[in-house]
């Protein structure tokens, strides 16, 4: 193929690339573009308007949306921390030991993802109301274990499983204890595995909407749920819903810039292994 064809066909395939972009990205472009317009050009421009940040001085400055975050923060983290100390060694002893219906016991935490919240959000509003935990952080926190540790644990149970025994069993014999060989060894084998189990898990909480709804009132308000504060009973503020969305998106998207380098070998580990 002559170097012109190759020029031309790496020009083609990157200008592809590049509307794919764009195509990709459009509805994040048009939520910005609808965070800076006023109600009243909400439907009488598309491109061509006078900018404004008369939205984001009412979502930011003239509302609770911080303490929304914030509460989003405290019970996104607090459930994905708790998956990880208890989510971790399931993995582990799901991966390592042979017992009875282990495969039925995987299947069934992994269900638990997968059913659907409305299913179990009102027998759970029951149970919450007699311990007394409606409306608290330890709530929900609880229950978004629903979200975050199945998912965890079928993700860090490959890793487990990718790693020899041998392994184990030559760090026993050098007399090292399992504490040891698992804090020291293992775990820092399936941190990428981890980091990037752990940044799904925290998105797939933080995006939770039917938990905080029913169970969750005003002592504890997750965004998702503050969120549809804007919308009034007979009009939508559409300029600060986009700026609440888009505001609302940034801990995910901070979160994995800053794990970035172990996110990505963590989700392409599997591909290119062998």
């Amino acid at each position: 193929m002559s170097t012109g064809k190759k020029r031309l066909g790496l020009i083609v395939q990157n200008l592809l690339l590049v509307i794919y972009a764009i195509f990709a990205l459009f509805p994040l472009i048009w939520m910005l573009i609808l965070s800076i317009k006023s109600d009243a050009q909400m439907y009488t421009t598309t491109f061509v308007f006078t900018p404004t940040l008369d939205n984001y001085r009412a979502v930011l400055l003239e509302s609770d949306y911080i303490r929304y975050m914030i509460d989003s923060l405290i019970v996104a983290g607090g459930a994905v921390l708790v998956s990880i100390i208890a989510g971790v060694p399931a993995a582990y002893a799901l991966a390592r030991y042979n017992f009875k219906k282990k495969e039925d016991i995987a299947f069934q935490i992994l269900s638990f993802k997968f059913a659907p919240e409305i299913l179990v959000v009102l027998p759970l509003f029951m149970i919450f109301q007699k311990l007394g935990i409606y409306d608290s952080y330890f709530g929900l926190i609880w229950v978004y274990q629903l979200i975050s540790m199945p998912l965890l644990i079928w993700v860090v149970r490959g890793y487990f499983e990718d790693i020899s025994i041998e392994i184990e069993h030559a760090a026993q014999v050098d007399g090292y204890t399992w504490y040891q060989i698992f804090f020291k060894m293992l775990i820092p084998l399936i941190k990428p595995g981890l980091v990037s189990a752990s940044l799904l898990a925290f998105i797939f909480a933080w995006n939770s909407f039917t938990f905080p709804l029913i169970l969750a009132g005003t002592n504890v308000q997750p965004i998702t749920v503050a969120i549809t504060k804007f919308l009034g009973t007979d009009s939508a503020h559409y300029g600060q819903l986009a700026v609440a969305a888009t505001v609302s998106a940034l801990p995910a998207i901070i979160f994995a810039l800053c794990i970035q380098k172990h996110l990505v070998r963590g989700l392409s580990f599997g591909a290119v292994k062998g």
